[in-house]
């Protein structure tokens, strides 16, 4: 068993709190991936779990026995690190078949002039490159058994690193950013090789980045990272389309989602601009705000209007940029006919549908909202 929680995990540096009680509990077999910012702690939870770093508070369990105080090497997890940490002057052959070594000979067995002598040595070297190869042979490595990392590509690297971990038969691979020193093509070529290898494997694996579109892409789960705390925790598509908490709206989602300054009124009707939405919310009346992905934007019809300040043409889709009075940034809308796109400079009419908003108060959580009756025809909005 491989089911990994976290309890209640705390870590400060001093005075500063880079983790404030984390609860996540990660099943044998599962992928999740830990997502967000640079410096809202991810890195420093996955090398707690590793035994790298010990916690300040809490409680770590790996296959359901607390593993607090138990060295690294002793917890049977493997780590692949965002540079590789393969040894220069080591093959391919012999990085992945280090840790083996380290673990199947003795001091005596592993010195290059006298091992040799020593009977074992021989037998378990034998098993060593059935292993090594069975690895190389699945992750496609068997070219380049003889080469040194520095006659390797960027991607070839990561496979060895990989394959060095997969050779141990782990409990669970704990990843820190391995794709973040490679190219855009080759990043979106391994996150396809990584997804494949946890289906054939079956291991969990727990992955750290800060690219959403690798957490999206890659994970059963993800969970959602912000200033040390855990802010929500998912599937891919649960998060995207039902944040609970405006910072994971704004984060999750490129582009980034639209937010919209609204007022939910005292008989509960949401207005945006002066503008009823056909939502209703509970509550108070008080300011609010209206998230409002830039695909759900409809340009064309709609009570908004605003002005085309800035069009991006990306061949298959299009990003158009909207200015509109009383707004302080441009309205996004995402169009997939690139045929159809209004000029630069034009005016045009945009809505969109109220279930595409998603309402969070001043604190930035989420509101729940209900469909009400059609609204009727309002004031058209100013362009700028």
């Amino acid at each position: 068993m491989a089911r990994i929680e976290l309890n209640a995990i705390r870590k400060s540096f001093d005075t500063t709190d880079v983790l404030k009680g984390v609860d996540l509990a990660i099943e044998d077999g599962e992928f999740v991936s830990l997502v967000g910012p640079s410096g809202c702690g991810k890195s420093t939870l996955l090398r707690i779990i590793a035994g790298l770093e010990q916690q300040s508070t809490g409680e770590v369990r790996i296959g359901g026995r607390p593993v607090d105080g138990v060295r690294p090497s002793q917890r049977n997890l493997a780590m692949v690190f965002q540079s590789y940490a393969l040894y220069p002057h080591l093959s391919v052959y012999d990085n992945i078949a280090v840790p083996l070594r380290m673990k199947r000979l003795s001091t005596l067995e592993r010195m290059p002039v006298l091992g040799r002598l020593l009977p074992n040595r021989h037998r378990v070297e034998r098993e060593i490159r059935g292993e090594v190869e069975r690895v190389t042979d699945q992750l496609e490595l068997s070219a380049f058994l003889k080469r040194k990392p520095g006659q390797l590509s960027g991607g070839q690297r990561q496979r060895v690193a990989v394959g060095r971990a997969i050779v141990r038969q782990p409990v669970a691979f704990l990843f820190d950013e391995p794709l973040s020193n490679l190219d855009a093509k080759l990043r979106v070529h391994m996150r396809a090789e990584i997804a494949q290898l946890h289906r054939r494997l079956g291991t969990t694996f727990v992955y750290v980045t800060h690219d959403q579109a690798e957490a999206m892409t890659m994970s059963g789960r993800i969970a959602v990272m912000i200033g040390g705390e855990l802010v929500q925790v998912g599937r891919p598509a649960e998060v995207y389309d039902d944040p609970r908490d405006i910072r994971v709206a704004e984060f999750v989602g490129s582009p980034k989602i639209n937010i919209l300054p609204g007022h939910l009124r005292a008989d509960g009707q949401v207005e945006m601009l002066g503008y009823p939405l056909g939502l209703a919310g509970s509550g108070l009346a008080r300011p609010c705000r209206a998230g409002v992905r830039p695909e759900r934007i409809e340009l064309g019809a709609g009570a908004f209007c605003g002005a085309v300040v800035h069009v991006e043409n990306m061949g298959a889709e299009a990003f158009v940029h909207l200015g509109v009075d009383g707004l302080a940034t441009p309205v996004l809308a995402r169009i997939g006919d690139v045929r159809q796109l209004p000029p630069l400079g034009s005016s045009a009419r945009f809505g969109f549908a109220p279930d595409a908003v998603r309402l969070f108060d001043a604190a930035g959580k989420r509101i729940e909202t209900r469909l009400t009756a059609a609204p009727q025809r309002a004031r058209e909005v100013a362009v700028v």
